[in-house]
């Protein structure tokens, strides 16, 4: 990017947010505190109406708005696969929201960027994968979840909970949304448990905003995110694979945890990070006369065990037919 287009995007950055630190620019566009002051100096010289200074972030002053930003065919691109993605995984709600901006966003591009949409519009779909049962709900409660974050509002929701099957009344402070594995999830601190607690969003029959407001201070999602994360432990696995079959392996891979692929001598070696040997193993022993385990090692015996049992269970039948 050169130095014309970047001072124009940290301009676009500097609308976006109440405050922006020299950080924050520096991580976005890979350079450095010394070049983003250099650039924060040319657009004052500019006479761009900059409030701030190194070391606690910029902002621009209050009522200066620049005219509508033109974007590109790329980012017009990039706004409608948002679209479909957003129709696929979110709720009818959040859906017609989205769809409702885009229309906006449609309405100040140029007559190029509107006959490009146009032109892709049907070349772009989201599919689900037909082992996957999977029906959109009507109301995942996305934005009145952002609203009670936004105003600090404490929740009252009816949840069932997925374990036990049982249908409570809670009261929650929502700290965040997060998506996984085909699910909306709301981090929230859960006032019956006194903790901090996941609720899968179309586990909510009800929601509504409670009069009080949240006077506690959250950690923020991420933290959560990684506690999340952790919880899931992984291994790593690798195998060498006889390189016709490959082909043959489809999505299942991705479901047991597939990282890359790369050549090995004859043989084409996989990489895995799997959360269960033992799963792996079954899955492994589909193809395992044209395979081989590289690590780890107890993979192997796990793999042997399965196939003793297998072997014991058919010798049993046999006797007892003869």
């Amino acid at each position: 990017m050169n130095r014309i287009d970047r001072l124009t995007a940290i301009i676009i950055q500097l609308q976006s947010k109440r405050l922006v630190k020299a950080q924050d620019i520096a991580d976005k566009f890979s350079i450095s505190l010394r070049t983003v002051y250099r650039d924060i100096s040319a657009l004052e010289e500019a006479v761009l109406p900059l409030i701030g200074e190194a070391g606690i972030g910029y902002r621009l002053m209050e009522g200066y708005k620049l005219p509508p930003v033109m974007f590109n065919e790329d980012e017009a691109s990039a706004l409608l696969t948002a679209a479909k993605l957003m129709q696929s995984m979110s709720d009818e709600s959040s859906s017609r929201h989205y769809t409702s901006a885009l229309d906006k966003i449609k309405a100040v591009l140029r007559l190029a960027e509107k006959d490009h949409l146009e032109e892709i519009d049907d070349h772009i779909a989201v599919v689900s994968h037909p082992s996957i049962v999977h029906k959109k709900p009507s109301d995942l409660h996305l934005a009145k979840i952002l609203k009670a974050i936004a105003s600090a509002t404490v929740l009252d929701i009816t949840y069932t909970s997925f374990e036990k099957n049982e249908t409570l009344n809670r009261s929650v402070e929502p700290i965040g949304i997060y998506y996984q594995g085909n699910h909306w999830y709301l981090i929230a601190f859960c006032r019956l448990r006194n903790d901090y607690r996941n609720f899968r969003t179309d586990k909510i029959a009800k929601i509504a905003f409670s009069s009080e407001k949240i006077m506690k201070t959250h950690p923020p999602l991420n933290t959560f995110i990684c506690q999340v994360t952790e919880k899931k432990q992984v291994q790593k696995v690798v195998i060498d694979v006889e390189p016709d079959i490959v082909k043959y392996f489809g999505e299942q891979k991705y479901y047991h945890g597939f990282v890359k692929e790369e050549a090995c001598g004859d043989s084409i070696r996989l990489t895995f990070l799997t959360g269960s040997l033992p799963g792996f193993a079954r899955w492994f022993m589909l193809f395992g006369d044209r395979a081989k385990i590289i690590e780890p090692l107890e993979l192997n015996d796990i793999v042997i065990k399965i196939a003793g049992k297998i072997v014991k269970k058919i010798e049993q039948e046999q006797m007892l037919l003869t």
